[in-house]
């Protein structure tokens, strides 16, 4: 009988194969009390399965491919250093000694406690860590009972031709992954392998998985809950990338459809492709500037690859998480971000400072009663001035960086024009210090995110006060509607087409037009094509997104006359339903 799964949609593409089913090695752990001269052996019994584990991941490292995403690189050293993480082993040895419980018992019990603090945190990305956790703790307990790793690949399978697929095929079909979660590890091993898509129970927009899909153009649906219950070993199923859909049991007619659907994608790949080349200029002569948004000096690989113009947001938090404690020296920061530069030869690249606090620890996991909504606490622009040590750390290796290219700095989360002059003050600090140390560094440009209702507000301050601005819409639509984006319960009501969202972007352009100063667009909604002609509309000239999604955009560029769109894109924006007259106008 056929059925459907809804998740969440990750990937594009659609991927049409039978089930490969890898349950969760934690749902079957022994749970039994030890005798107190037991202690040591079951200690020492968890720490051979963790090496076992430390030293598989790191062969994983060294045999990776030159191919292979570097965020499977990055995600296998965070499982590196959750294995050696002193919370987990110190708190899995106490229940072995306080509590006599077996090994297996204490590391899925310290599991828990750590998990509900990360369940605690605001930010989304940093929550769904925990399920890097848990991946290494199922990893540690399937060496301790000796079992396979859950993705070991079947024997290559000779593909089809799309469209050729039947129903009582058995042999020689794609296969798709169906799986509680997938590490990092595993994900490395599924590159290898012949599956042609994946389908997770959990899992959402931020997690590693999906980073991992995008990064790797695989279809995929994430956090589709009861997915690997549903399904059966070998079942047949569709994987929509686009829709977040799995159907299972498919009929002949939905199966010949979404045959169609793949080959139409692939020729859609392929057509994309040959626009890498060709400058993104409306029909109406105005040249619009497509960015590219990387988290790691690596990504400027696939930027250049799609024919980013520059990188218009270098997150660089990614630098300074998950090393508890110890932060990013100057040098190392220095090393990174010139390697950015070099990487993008001589194109620019906008460096956001650090974007932690409160709500994202740099060290260990914190539960800190005190800050009730984290969201609102001490994070971004305001952790960097509480800690001013740091921030001239990170100023001075940025503006060493710029002697190796153009490059922007970018300032997050402004509200106050205080913080506009702490910030000024700071970046002079940084540049003197360097002049005296008569060290090489380089000028940068200095903007400002729009991303807190009250910097949109008094937006032409903000003008004044900055060489150019950039509009951060996923954090200015979570502030401007009060909705948690992580929390599933109001997910539903975080809309980029609210009127007041859409009116705040549209103040924001107009003053950078008044007062002759570039704005850029870096949040979610630059990357999709379905928003590109209303932002032409309302005066954007700069979007930044993942690399993946930059030449669908430049198709909708091409194909408009931005000048014809303003008026429309006004009635777009003053309409009671913007989003039903977007639609209506596709």
């Amino acid at each position: 009988m056929t059925f459907s799964i809804h998740g969440l949609a990750v990937a594009r593409g659609v991927a049409i194969g039978r089930a490969v089913l890898v349950a969760s090695s934690r749902l079957d752990v022994a749970h039994y009390f030890i005798e107190a001269d037991q202690v040591e052996a079951e200690i020492a019994r968890l720490r051979v399965a963790r090496n076992s584990v430390v030293e598989e991941l790191q062969r994983l490292q060294k045999d990776l491919p030159k191919d292979a995403p570097h965020e499977l690189a990055a995600l296998l050293d965070v499982h590196l250093m959750l294995l050696q993480d002193e919370e987990l082993t110190t708190g899995v040895k106490r229940w072995i000694r306080e509590r006599l419980y077996n090994a297996e018992w204490a590391l899925t019990t310290q599991y828990e406690v750590l998990a509900r603090q990360f369940d605690e945190m605001e930010d989304a990305y940093l929550r769904e860590r925990k399920a890097d956790l848990e991946q290494v703790v199922e990893r540690v307990l399937r060496h301790m009972t000796g079992a396979a790793s859950p993705v070991a690949a079947p024997p290559p399978a000779r593909a089809h031709r799309e469209g050729e697929l039947l129903l009582d095929d058995r042999h020689d079909v794609p296969l798709v992954l169906v799986a509680h979660d997938l590490s990092p590890a595993d994900m490395l091993q599924f590159k290898k392998s012949v599956f042609a898509g994946f389908v997770t129970d959990v899992g959402g927009k931020t997690s590693h998985t999906a980073i991992v899909a995008r990064s790797m153009d695989i279809p995929a649906v994430v956090g589709a809950r009861t997915a690997s219950q549903l399904v059966r070993q070998d079942d047949w199923i569709i994987v929509d990338g686009e829709a977040g859909i799995v159907i299972v049991d498919p009929s002949p007619i939905i199966l010949a459809e979404y045959g169609f659907k793949q080959r139409q994608g692939a020729l859609e790949r392929e057509r994309l492709s040959r626009l890498r080349h060709t400058p993104a200029v409306t029909r109406d002569g105005q040249r619009i500037e497509l960015l590219a948004n990387i988290e790691m000096p690596d990504d400027t690989r696939a930027a250049l690859k799609v024919g980013a113009v520059g990188v218009g947001l270098f997150r660089s938090e990614f630098l300074f998480m998950g090393r508890h404690g110890v932060l990013p020296d100057e040098e190392e920061q220095y090393q990174a971000y010139r390697a950015a530069v070099e990487g993008m030869q001589g194109l620019p690249v906008t460096i956001r400072t650090v974007d932690v606090g409160a709500d994202k620890p740099l060290d260990e996991v914190r539960h800190d009663e005190a800050h009730l909504n984290p969201a609102l606490g001490l994070r971004a622009i305001r952790w960097s001035l509480s800690e001013p040590a740091m921030f001239l750390t990170q100023l001075r290796a940025i503006l060493r960086a710029a002697a190796h290219g153009p490059v922007n700095l970018l300032i997050p989360m402004l509200a106050h024009l205080g913080e506009i002059r702490q910030t000024q003050v700071l970046l002079a600090q940084a540049r003197a210090q360097l002049e005296r140390a008569g060290t090489p560094h380089g000028w940068v440009r200095v903007g400002a995110m729009i991303e807190v209702p009250a910097a949109a507000l008094i937006v032409d301050r903000f003008a004044q006060g900055f060489d150019f601005l950039s509009i951060g819409t996923n954090d200015l639509i979570q502030y401007t509607l009060a909705i948690d984006r992580a929390d599933e319960t109001v997910a539903h009501l975080y809309d980029p087409l609210h009127p007041a969202v859409l009116r705040l972007i549209a103040a924001t352009l107009d003053a950078g037009t008044r007062h002759g100063k570039p704005v850029s667009l870096c949040g979610e909604m630059a990357g999709d094509p379905a928003l590109t002609r209303l932002l032409l509309g309302l005066g954007l000239r700069s979007f930044s997104m993942h690399p993946a999604q930059i030449l669908a955009v430049k198709q909708e560029v091409l194909r408009a006359d931005a000048a014809r769109l303003r008026d429309w894109a006004l009635a777009v924006i003053a309409a009671d339903e913007p989003a039903a007259m977007l639609a209506a106008s596709a």
